[in-house]
């Protein structure tokens, strides 16, 4: 048996945004037809080491798609000068039921989440959106602002942190990483207002209890994605705009419904019930829901993670890998 290891470089060089974007088009399309096998993901606690194991399974028949990714949260990892959230990927042969993939799961979990702003701002964001707005600068931020620069002719981004240092330093590497490439101006916000002036979409990427902007701010036309908050606890979307949003997408009901406070609380508050919510992702993508219908309605998705992109986008690697001969063999 032969297992290809995959690492962030080695994916890097074979496969592309465009690429993780379409994969997760595909993955939520097929979960919201019903064609994924997706459970739950299991949490094991570990409290000698103040840790959790979380095991995340999926198997996607259409895609030739199945794996588990095991994520593992241990704060206490960074006195060790150790990643807190370590996560690999292990993909399995769909026909032999063998181990045939071992992928860097933190790096894939980045690709696949900045991938799904990248598919909803494809589908929802005005063609001609012009200008980004970007909370949030941590480890997920790159990969956000990729994926919107990759789908629209984005001119300016305008990147708030509250950490001011912590934007401008940003704001200064990704202009060496995508300035030129797309033509863009990267800059830092000094205030949330500065940051939802003008923009044309708006990506939420922080682990915020309270929401990061006012919801009255966003403009007729804007397209909001919510990425941060995947715990009830965790609320960066205003309530306003959950509230008077032309339409609310979700990535997976069940998730969204069960994990994020930005849709939780103005449920528990009476303000929204679930049944106002547009639809999924998936759904859109399959013409079974209406997406934008014209440039004055503001959109929303929100998006907790599942699996199905996690076995769907790490297959597709894998195929790439076979294709281009990449990554290191392990026998056994």
């Amino acid at each position: 048996m032969k297992i290809i290891v995959l690492n962030q470089s080695e994916i890097n060089r074979i496969f592309s945004m465009e690429e993780a974007i379409q994969a997760d088009k595909d993955a939520l399309k097929l979960y919201s037809l019903g064609k994924s096998n997706v459970p739950l993901r299991y949490n094991l606690d570990v409290p000698q080491h103040e840790g959790q194991s979380l095991y995340m399974p999926g198997y996607v028949a259409d895609a030739n798609a199945l794996g588990i990714k095991i994520v593992s949260v241990f704060p206490k990892n960074i006195e060790k000068g150790l990643t807190s959230v370590p996560a690999t990927m292990v993909l399995v042969n769909s026909e032999t039921g063998e181990v045939c993939s071992l992928i860097d799961g933190t790096y894939l979990t980045r690709l696949r989440t900045g991938a799904v702003s990248g598919a909803a701002t494809d589908i929802l964001a005005k063609k001609d959106s012009k200008v980004f707005a970007l909370f949030g600068t941590g480890g997920q931020a790159e990969s956000q602002l990729e994926a919107v620069l990759t789908v629209r002719p984005v001119e300016l981004v305008k990147v708030y942190d509250i950490s001011p240092e912590r934007a401008k330093d940003f704001a200064e590497r990704m202009t060496v990483l995508f300035g030129e490439k797309f033509s863009v101006t990267i800059t830092a916000a000094a205030s949330a207002e500065e940051a939802v002036a003008d923009a044309d979409i708006i990506t939420c990427v922080t682990t915020s209890s309270k929401p990061v902007f006012d919801g009255r701010l966003a403009k007729k036309g804007c397209h909001i994605n919510g990425v941060g908050s995947y715990t009830p606890a965790m609320n960066e979307i205003d309530e306003y705009l959950i509230t008077h949003a032309d339409k609310v997408y979700v990535d997976t009901r069940n998730g969204v419904l069960n994990e994020s406070g930005d849709l939780i609380v103005p449920i528990q508050n009476g303000t929204f019930r679930a049944e106002q919510i547009t639809g999924e992702l998936g759904e859109v993508i399959a013409q079974k829901v209406e997406g934008r219908l014209n440039d004055d309605e503001i959109t929303v998705f929100k998006t907790t993670g599942t699996a199905v992109m996690d076995v769907v986008t790490g297959q597709r690697i894998y195929e790439a890998a076979l294709e281009k001969g990449a990554g290191s063999i392990i026998e056994f």
